[in-house]
């Protein structure tokens, strides 16, 4: 592909990320609903539907990286990389974020970046047991040092 169709499926990629933005913003701006419960569920529904979203296109991304004639095989190489990279995160979260359910929550969503683990569970408060079993599963799977996992109780 030439470098115009390139910036052109890029540009398409990114226009559509924008738009799904703001049909998200404008969506949850019309519901009036201000029941908690449904606004917790609404944020583990919208959050993970966003994520799905989000590496949908990061895979489309580096799909057509991929699939392209003109890229390098360094590009081709490093795209290779970061899609297994994402994979492999994807199972981890999967994997921490079913071992969380079983323990008994009722749900809960886990983002890991660098170095950091965020779990957000849906409870009203966390009892010193249920942070050490968060914890404990957190450090397990994804061998993070405890320094680096923070805890979000969401009602």
């Amino acid at each position: 592909m030439k470098k115009r169709t390139k910036i052109i499926i890029l540009s398409a990629m990114i226009l559509l990320l924008g738009v799904t933005a703001y049909l998200n913003i404008a969506l949850n701006n019309s519901i009036n609903n201000s029941d908690p419960v449904t606004e917790t569920a609404n944020y583990f529904q919208t959050y993970r539907t966003d994520r799905e979203s989000m590496r949908d296109q990061e895979m489309l991304y580096y799909d057509s990286i991929i699939a392209s004639d003109t890229s390098t095989e360094e590009a081709i190489s490093n795209a290779e990389e970061a899609r297994l990279s994402l994979v492999a995160q994807m199972e981890k979260e999967l994997v921490v974020e079913g071992l969380i359910k079983a323990k008994g929550f009722e749900d809960c969503v886990i983002t890991i970046s660098d170095n950091n683990v965020n779990a957000v569970v849906k409870c009203s408060s966390l009892t010193s047991d249920q942070v050490a079993q968060i914890v404990s599963i957190i450090q397990t799977e994804l061998k993070t040092n405890i320094a680096n996992i923070k805890i979000i109780p969401v009602e």
